[in-house]
């Protein structure tokens, strides 16, 4: 690990006095790891993160998103990110990998204070967040606080580490992560420098947030306290993103958190659910939410990808996919697009090793999506609307409303054509086609086709 603090230095040197101990709690000594006069701030904080209501949100998958698998290839890329209307870039883990045990999965960190030579440098990672922040575009890093790989230097630290009755230190328990070892949040001095650890990259690579891995097997206490501490930075803007199911991580801090009931319904409806399903999902979510946090809906990530398949394979091919995402951008949330979701990847992306996208294919599909991002992120009620939903079993159709500004959205969940009757309160009205920019009125019944859509305004 590269340039430990004095205090930290100071934490290592007792380890031999702390093992005596039964307790695998070291002593509760501040090591001051929020003392900012240590840092060197790099560049100029980002002055646009955008407010969480607003946030579009891309995931970048380094091994998969260029031929080389590293930073330079996403930055040769961001003018096709900015042209989704994205505004925030969440890079998967840029860290080096573990070689004792290796799976080579990304997530399992041997230094928490390093860019991984397949990546790059810091130096690629310093031009990636200023080209990006020049395109108004925040950017976050993938953070692994539960476990660290067993050749990462903590390891010397048994007490840093989740121990079995004979002392040995241990992968997380329930999982079959064998090639991580698992960290022990009683201990002070290893929390203390895990939030160092992340000051560091607010500093020195001059990011805007994280998205935590795993943040459900992180104690409520760590991260009130990394959050905490990284919002006491003067004048800027953090964002805070959970992968989670817990209650508590919105009061921990935490701005957003996976909306796994919402995708569930979404599949669920392309399975032959009602439709209502979808919107009894957003209810439950948002209901008594705190203002300002938000659930990220998505149709895929690099989970899904990687392992079960792709948009096109569960959600009926690229009519379906595109279906799928226009009812969980407009429902409400914050929409995540996985990179490579926009040209219709049909096969898996792996994140264990290289793959490449062809960004070349579907290029409709990917002018499609263009199309409902742009709009999204320039209406407000598109993004903040209040909804009033029109009840039909195979047809999601809605109104949302803010201040005087009316979207309605009507989408075929069905692979079937369906004649809809249009709702009293739509109907003999004339609107604007977002997607093709030609005026249509909705008078009585609507022609649609498999998972045709429309987006009007």
């Amino acid at each position: 690990m590269k340039r430990l603090t004095i205090q930290l230095i100071l934490a290592f040197s007792i380890i031999g006095f702390v093992s005596c101990q039964k307790d695998d709690a070291e002593p509760d000594t501040p090591t001051n790891n929020d003392d900012e006069s240590k840092y060197t701030q790099y560049g100029t904080p980002f002055e646009d993160v955008p407010e969480k209501d607003d946030v579009i949100m891309y995931e970048v998958n380094l091994r998969a998103f260029s031929d080389d698998g590293d930073l330079q290839g996403v930055i040769d890329k961001l003018d096709h990110i900015q042209d989704l209307s994205v505004n925030v870039i969440w890079l998967m883990p840029i860290y080096p990998d573990g070689e004792v045990n290796s799976v080579n999965s990304p997530y399992c960190v041997r230094n928490y204070k390093a860019v991984g030579s397949e990546y790059g440098t810091l130096d690629d990672l310093r031009e990636l967040t200023d080209e990006a922040h020049a395109r108004g575009m925040a950017v976050i890093l993938d953070w692994v606080a539960n476990h660290t790989s067993w050749d990462n230097e903590w390891i010397e630290n048994i007490y840093w580490y989740t121990r079995d009755d004979d002392g040995n230190i241990i992968s997380p328990e329930g999982t079959n992560w064998t090639d991580v070892a698992d960290l022990n949040y009683s201990n002070t001095y290893m929390m203390d420098t895990m939030v160092d650890a992340m000051m560091y990259w607010v500093y020195e690579a001059n990011i805007d947030g994280f998205r935590c891995d795993y943040a459900d097997g992180v104690p409520y206490g760590f991260w009130k306290r990394a959050w905490d501490t990284i919002t006491s930075v003067p004048n800027r803007d953090f964002i805070f993103f959970a992968e989670g199911e817990r209650d508590d991580h919105f009061d921990a801090g935490f701005d957003l958190n996976f909306g796994w009931g919402f995708y569930s319904s979404v599949l669920g409806v392309f399975e032959g659910d009602p439709v209502s399903d979808i919107f009894s999902a957003y209810t439950n979510e948002y209901n008594n939410l705190e203002e300002g946090k938000n659930w990220l809906h998505f149709t895929t990530n690099h989970d899904m990808s990687a392992w079960d398949g792709s948009p096109l394979s569960f959600f009926d091919g690229i009519d379906g996919a595109l279906a799928a995402s226009a009812v969980t951008i407009f429902t409400g949330g914050v929409p995540l697009i996985y990179g490579s979701q926009e040209v219709g990847t049909a096969n898996t992306v792996p994140f264990f090793s290289n793959s490449t996208i062809n960004w070349n294919s579907n290029p409709d599909m990917l002018e499609a999506y263009k199309k409902m991002f742009q709009f999204y992120s320039e209406s407000n009620a598109a993004r903040n609307g209040d909804n009033t939903y029109y009840p039909d079993n195979d047809i999601a159709c809605f109104k949302k409303s803010y201040n005087n500004d009316d979207v309605v959205i009507i989408i075929n969940m069905r692979n079937t054509a369906i004649n809809y009757t249009v709702p009293t309160e739509i109907n003999n009205k004339s609107w604007i086609d977002v997607m093709t920019q030609s005026n249509i009125t909705l008078s009585g019944q609507l022609s649609l086709d498999p998972y045709e859509f429309y987006i009007l305004k």
